[in-house]
Order: structure tokens, then sequence, then C-alpha cells
């Protein structure tokens, strides 16, 4: 079997630099580099410079030449059959940028601003876009200094690519609108002086090269789906706990078991939650048969494994390739107009793993619901709450996190509406039928966000189980990986004696989890 891509991404150190036109960029690297924990540059091989400089020299051939291509001698859209005088070529990129400047909604988080940037950087970078080194070094500068463009969320139909978002990438570099250096929103243009950084003139087809691409969606696509890794792993060392805390049955998620149904991620799931559960003999109580939420917990998780490799596997198609229009051959000059600007296989596998994730986030809510009742949890009390206390009747353990969890799962599986089966016909039908891949993709992400919050109550609830267990002498002790978990969680969340208000340390909690640092 060959190796995982995961397993290959964790073996590179966080610290090491990512070269962009060096290799094909993978999504955890763009991950690692939008949370900070890896560094990016622009590849100084002198063949890869040559490629990226000999496309722009072509795109000049064409207007020297007054050919007809879209974007460089014609307007946009529905108006390419407007042809642009000679003396207006020069307006047409920065003209692109402002018109484009009516996004609204929520500004897109610091990560994801850097994931665009490192999206938008590696497909320029593939050297069909027509635009000039200095203006790729410009990105990747950016992405060094963490000068980030403030991008509104909503606007984006996701055909022609992620046009409205883009515009403010494109007018920071021209030293328009605002930027977020140093936890401070500024004026682009002030900031850029200060770091000595001289605004672009746009050349010919490089505003276009910088906003008709997916950038937008791949990059948001990318966090998710790396950080939706680290989800699989804590739900398989839930279930494990879960399984431990209720006494369940050990052999449920035996090797022997799942060769008879042998799908690559549920195996996967299986072994990992065998491997953190003790001997049949160390759990007493054991039933026959658990419910579905912890028998079947493999069958669920695993979907969310496998999606993930055949996503991930798109995903990195999208992210390494020149996915603007026109694009041009550097080499022969040749203009190919087409339509790669669009972003359905983006937005199907962010429907598809949205979809996965939220049934995850069910399957936890489900354990927690059985961890909570007495009439399910084989023997534990009612909420969790601590049995050791004299003002036990009127405190109410987990009962309300119960609550949230079940909030947080509905408002996930909610959001699973497939984005991408809402088409509309916009500018004028020539972009008449358009991807929504963006709104899939930060679906997907705000899908991932709440799947995080119903782990994190998890972690809490199975460690509150536990002790319990411990305190009772019911447990010896806990297998290695469980009792790994169960420290650090104790670290940020402590035993529940008596009630008390949680969001702090849920909070904190949630921060360990989104920083890798939860063993799993």
């Amino acid at each position: 079997m060959s190796q995982r891509r995961d397993v290959i991404e964790s073996s590179v150190p966080d610290h090491a630099e990512v070269v962009i036109g060096e290799h094909p960029v993978s999504a955890a690297e763009v991950d690692a580099i939008a949370s900070r924990r890896r560094t990016v540059a622009l590849s100084n091989a002198p063949e890869f410079r040559a490629r990226i400089d000999q496309g722009a020299r072509q795109v000049q051939a064409l207007v020297d030449r007054g050919a007809e291509v879209y974007g460089i001698s014609t307007g946009f859209g529905d108006s390419c059959a407007v042809a642009v005088p000679e003396d207006q070529i020069e307006d047409l990129p920065l003209n692109l940028t402002r018109y484009h400047g009516c996004g609204m909604g929520e500004h897109l988080s610091d990560e994801a601003v850097r994931a665009t940037l490192v999206a938008r950087a590696t497909s320029l970078a593939q050297g069909f876009s027509g635009v000039r080194p200095e203006l790729i070094e410009l990105i990747v500068r950016l992405l060094r200094e963490d000068v980030l463009p403030r991008m509104p969320a909503e606007g984006s139909v996701g055909a022609s690519g992620d046009l409205t978002p883009l515009s403010y990438l494109a007018a920071v570099m021209v030293g328009e609108r605002e930027v977020r250096h140093c936890g401070r929103e500024r004026a682009a243009a002030e900031v850029l002086a200060e770091l000595g950084i001289e605004p672009l003139q746009l050349r010919p087809k490089e505003g276009l090269a910088l906003m008709n691409g997916t950038a937008v969606m791949t990059g948001i696509a990318c966090i998710t789906s790396a950080r939706a890794r680290q989800l699989v792993a804590l739900a398989n060392r839930i279930t494990a706990m879960a399984t431990l805390a209720m006494a369940g049955n050990a052999d449920h998620f035996h090797p022997a078991l799942f060769r008879m149904k042998p799908h690559a991620g549920q195996t996967r799931s299986a072994q990992a939650i065998r491997e953190a559960l003790p001997d049949r003999s160390e759990i007493p109580g054991m039933r026959l048969q658990d419910r579905y939420s912890l028998r079947c917990a493999p069958h669920v998780i695993g979907v969310l494994d496998d999606t993930l490799d055949w996503t991930e596997t798109w995903l990195e198609t999208e992210l390494n390739s020149a996915n603007d229009n026109p694009l041009i051959d550097p080499e022969t000059g040749e203009v190919y107009h087409g339509g790669h600007f669009y972003g359905g296989h983006v937005g199907q596998a962010m429907d598809s793993l949205k979809t996965a994730l939220a049934s995850v986030a069910d399957l936890l809510d489900r354990q927690m619901a059985q961890l909570v009742d007495p009439r399910f949890s084989n023997g534990l009390p009612a909420n969790l709450a601590c049995e050791n206390q004299a003002a036990r009747a009127s405190n109410h353990g987990l009962k309300a996190l119960q609550i949230s969890v079940s909030a947080w799962t509905a408002e996930a599986l909610r959001l699973t509406m497939p984005a991408t089966s809402f088409s509309r016909s916009t500018e004028c039908h020539n972009q008449d039928k358009v991807s929504m891949g963006t709104i899939a993709a930060r679906d997907a992400l705000r899908v991932l966000e709440l799947s995080e919050q119903v782990v994190t109550a998890l972690l809490v609830s199975v460690n509150q189980a536990l002790e319990i267990r411990r305190q009772r002498g019911e447990l010896r002790s806990l297998p290695e990986p469980v009792s790994d978990t169960f420290a650090h969680t104790a670290r940020h969340c402590p035993f529940i004696t008596s009630d008390r208000a949680l969001e702090s340390e849920l909070r904190n909690l949630l921060a360990q989890l989104r920083e890798r640092a939860i063993p799993c």
C-alpha cells in the first residue's frame, strides 16, 4: 500500500521553506503557510525565471502587433466584442481591479487570505498567465511581510474565478484599498511605503491574470482539507475514549472484521480506535453490541478519511494549474481562450467534504448523548456530574454543553446543502453557468469550524467520564494513547467537580486543537 500524503507531509519540519516554482505545492503546505508554521519563497532557478519572463514578453508582442486577444485588446466578459483603442490598453488592467471592488460581508480570515495568496502565486508560477516575475515576487513578498489584503468574503460565483475578492489583492499590489498588517487595518499605500515596496504598474493581461482564477476557493479548500485530517484523528481517539468510558466492545474494531469490507478509510479508522483500547479482559461489563455511534464509528469517520484522499488530489491539481483566461504558451506565443477559471472541481470537492465532516460531527453528538444519559452510558451518572460532593443535587454537570453540541451539529448539518446546485446566469448571460465553488469552500470551512467545536466539547466529555470511572476504581489505568490525550485535555479543562462556566476553557482547548497541539 502506498504511503499516505498526510504521513509524508508530517515528516517535513514545519519551519521548512516552501519554494514556489520548484515543485508542486500540496494542500498541507498551503495550510502550513497560512497558519505561519512554514515560510514561503519564489524559485530563483534561472530556467524558471526565464520561462515566466518569456510569457510576459509574449504578451507584449501581442500588444505590439495589435492582435485581438481577450482582456488585452478587448473589454471583459460580455464586452469581449468591444475593441479597446491602443491608447487605452494600459488603463484596462487597473480599471478591472477598480470596478470589481464591490465585495460585501465579513472579511476573510488572515489564514484564508494567506492561503489565497499562495494559491494565486502557485498558479501564476506555472508560466501560462503572461505576467512578469516581479508580479509573482510581490505576492510572495506580501506573504513574507504578512501584508494581507482585506478581502470581503461574499461576491464570487466561482466563474470567472474569484474576480471580486481577488480584485482586493490586485488593488493592494497597485497601492490601493486596505490591508491588515501587524494586527491593524491600514491603507495599503501607507504600509507598502513603510516597507519600501514600490506599487506595481499593471501591464496588459496582469490585472486579469491576478483576478481571473480560482485562488480564493482553492486556498480556503486547502486549509479546510488539511485541518480536516486532524479532525479524523481526533474523532478516532474520542471514539476509543468513549468506548472505554461506556465499557463498549473493543471487538467491533477487530482487524479481521475490516478485512471483510476493506474500504481504506474505515480500515484505518478501526485500526486507530482498536490500538487505543486495552485488551477485552480489561473492560468490565462489556456489551455484546454497542449502539451505532460506537459500533459504526469507523464506517462514518472512514468516509471522511477516504473523501479527503480524493478531494486533496483534486485540490492539488487545481492549485498547481494555470486557471485564468486566456492562457499563453511562453515558448510559442500561442493564445488559448478557454474556461479554466471555472471552479467545478473545487466546488464538488467541498460540497462532498462538508457533508462528510458534518456526518462526523453528528456521530460525535450521538456519542455525547449516550455519555450524559444514564439509560445508555452503562452506569455513568446523569450529565456526567461529579458524584463526590454533597451538593450534587444542585449541580448539572455537562447538561448545557450537550445542548451546545447539538446546536453546533445542527448548524453544520444545515450547511450541507450543495452550493454547486445553485448556479445562476450572470453578467449579461456570458457567465450563464457558474460553479459557486467559493460559496461551497466557505461553507465547508464553516462546517469544519463547527465540527472542531464539537470535538472540543467531546474531549471534555470523555475526559469527565473516564475520570469518574477512575475515581470509582473501575479503571486501573488508561492505555498510553488515551492517556496522552486525557492528560493534555485535563491541563486545559480540569475535572468538573461543581458547576462552572466552561467557555474560556473550551476556547483555550479549541485553540490547542487548531495549533495541532492535542495528541491524537
